[in-house]
């Protein structure tokens, strides 16, 4: 692995918007553990937008309290990955993100 990988697998943890400049940053060439969690990030921060947008509709506040909790910890898990080089899937979730997102090259 290079730095290369590294910096790529990095921004895709910085909001949506990290996520597809990672995208377009990956392209040529590729990098496979920059893939992996560019998939990892980007799953990420869709589900939390799925889900704000959802509980945007039924207010409650310990719901958003739960679901800043459950992205914060998992956005730790896969930022600290990213940064020690290691290609550890998120729990629960991981796995079906890199099955969903496989347009991610």
């Amino acid at each position: 692995m290079d730095k290369q990988d590294k910096k790529i697998a990095i921004i895709s943890y910085f909001t949506i918007i990290g996520a597809v400049i990672a995208i377009s940053m990956n392209n040529e060439p590729k990098h496979d553990f920059a893939r992996f969690h560019t998939r990892q990030a980007f799953g990420l921060h869709i589900l939390f937008h799925a889900f704000a947008l959802f509980l945007s509709q039924w207010f409650n506040q310990y719901a958003w309290y739960g679901l800043y909790v459950f992205y914060l910890i998992l956005w730790g898990y896969g930022f600290t990955g990213a940064l020690n080089y290691k290609k550890q899937e998120m729990p629960i979730v991981g796995p079906l993100f890199q099955k969903w997102f496989t347009f991610i090259q």
